[in-house]
């Protein structure tokens, strides 16, 4: 049964390309919103909180602070409205799922930037 489903994934799911990134990453992402007729690209910019899942049905989760209020939206890495991912920073964090960050204000809530390897 599990191999029908990955089969099903593989061969009708569209990937799209996309960037690494994980955990502590600073990214934006660009997606399509409809409005009646018309169609509009709106992004969403914020620190990666988790990846979650494999494959097809990987999702990724983005909290901003928008004024003082914290904002989470959830991402499928598939999604057919997404049209681009850009990296802004790389942060160094110790975790694959950084849910302690939620509660962090002000300074305690920046992340440190990873250098790239040359």
């Amino acid at each position: 049964m599990e191999s029908l489903i990955k089969f099903v994934q593989d061969e009708f799911v569209t990937k799209k390309e996309f960037p690494k990134f994980g955990a502590g990453d600073t990214i934006t992402v660009y997606y399509e919103i409809k409005e009646g007729q018309k169609t509009r690209t709106q992004f969403f910019r914020g620190v990666v909180i988790q990846m979650k899942g494999t494959g097809s049905s990987q999702t990724f989760t983005i909290r901003k602070m928008s004024g003082t209020v914290g904002v989470e939206r959830i991402f499928p890495l598939n999604l057919p409205a997404l049209q681009k991912v850009e990296i802004n920073k790389r942060g160094k964090v110790r975790r694959a799922r950084i849910y302690y960050f939620r509660e962090l204000t002000g300074k305690k809530a920046r992340i440190k930037e990873r250098r790239l390897k040359q």
